[in-house]
């Protein structure tokens, strides 16, 4: 398959998933569409490189991580990432959730050793699912090694339509709230304002003159605090010990941090026009995992595939709606905010756009509703997929 042929199938994927979104009001979330034609062309004549073959290679989809995280971290402020400690209140307690249904109920239906396998990739991402898998194979258990890596790949089919369901429910309601004139959009936006105003008092570097706002200039900022973020967090690993602050959750941290002094503009991907670009090529990526899933390994581990994800889910579901009650948010929010386990960064973000755009046409109601929900499914995505869920394959290694 030549490069552009790869690229031009690539993207009709994305694009089909695209359409039934719309079409459907974001009833059938664009990624689970996408992730079921990717799905079934891996079995029939998807080449399993097909997204490497589309220009879309490992190298450019690290630094798209970085580049992104760095950016969805401009787009919040440190009082605004201070305030979500509830948030990540709620998505520990998703994951504690996950772990207390799976080593009970789930211990007896399945075995000791399926559960162990499969509950830390079931908690977040894939890097807990390699080592889950790789501890596994080194025990000689081939099997729960592939159980590992198809957990990660197949859980988003779980989250992806319950996370669409769960945010268009907190969108209406949202939006009822206005519509009534319980909640005024307009002195929200000039509430923003006025933390705007006041974050002035933490910058520290001018404001960059409009003309000099290249894509060049934008994106070399971005890359300088994307840099400084990966090596500070080596460092730290290299210092400490200590592998719980990955790379992503500090490139998180410093975009926050070096917007609010000035060094980079908030969302400096859209200003210079590459932010559709760097998330196309990592939404294809995401999908790459599926080449491994073939038929015949999905039904040999089907049983308790499907059984530690329901068992899973519903502990999340319960102890995160319970949490988010005694915290002030609703059930649907709390859940899904939890859900983040399930896939991460980026369908955290393109879920909720996708529920935002089927609610209203409204750029101000869009804007109020991202501004409600995002934060809060980016700080659980970062919770649970990049920090948690390492920490628990860590501790699960240890008891095969």
């Amino acid at each position: 398959m030549s490069l552009m042929m790869a690229f031009c199938v690539v993207l009709l994927v994305l694009a089909i998933g695209d359409v039934v979104s719309t079409k459907t009001k974001a009833f059938v979330p664009s990624v689970f569409v996408s992730a079921l034609l990717f799905l079934f062309g891996f079995w029939t004549f998807f080449p399993a490189d097909i997204v490497g073959l589309a220009g879309f290679e490992k190298t450019i989809i690290t630094l798209s991580m970085y580049l992104l995280i760095t950016h969805m971290g401009t787009m919040l402020s440190i009082k605004e990432l201070i305030s979500q400690w509830r948030t990540v209140t709620v998505a520990l307690a998703g994951v504690v959730g996950i772990c207390m249904m799976t080593l009970t109920i789930g211990r007896v239906l399945f075995g000791w050793e399926t559960v162990v396998a499969a509950t830390p990739p079931l908690t977040g991402g894939i890097v807990a699912a390699i080592m889950m898998s790789d501890a596994a194979a080194a025990k000689g258990m081939e099997n729960l090694a592939v159980l590992a890596i198809i957990m990660y790949v197949m859980q988003g089919f779980v989250g992806y339509p319950l996370t669409a369901i769960m945010l268009k429910k907190e969108g209406n309601r949202l939006l009822d709230l206005f519509r009534n004139g319980i909640v005024n959009i307009q002195k929200d936006v000039m509430a923003e304002t006025a933390v705007t105003v006041e974050e002035s008092k933490y910058k520290i570097f001018p404001p960059l003159p409009i003309k000099y706002q290249t894509t060049y200039m934008l994106l070399l900022k971005l890359g300088i605090v994307a840099w400084a973020a990966v090596g500070f967090s080596a460092w730290f690993q290299e210092t400490t010990g200590f592998t719980f602050l990955s790379q992503y959750v500090v490139c998180l941290i410093f975009g926050v941090i070096f917007s609010e002094i000035g060094l980079l503009e908030r969302k400096p991907l859209n200003l210079s026009g590459s932010f559709g670009f760097f998330m196309t090529g990592l939404m294809a990526f995401i999908f790459t995992g599926l080449a491994k899933a073939t038929p015949q390994m999905l039904v040999q581990i089907a049983g308790s595939l499907m059984g530690v994800i329901v068992l899973g889910v519903l502990g999340m579901g319960i102890l995160s709606m319970v949490v988010g009650k005694l915290l002030g948010y609703t059930k649907e929010m709390a859940f899904a905010v939890a859900l983040t386990a399930l896939y991460g960064f980026p369908p955290n973000y393109i879920l909720t756009e996708e529920a935002t755009k089927a609610l209203t046409e409204d750029e101000e109601e869009r804007k109020y509703l991202m501004d409600q929900m995002l934060p809060k499914m980016l700080v659980g995505g970062f919770t649970t997929v990049t920090i948690v869920s390492v920490i628990v394959a860590g501790l699960f290694v240890n008891m095969f």
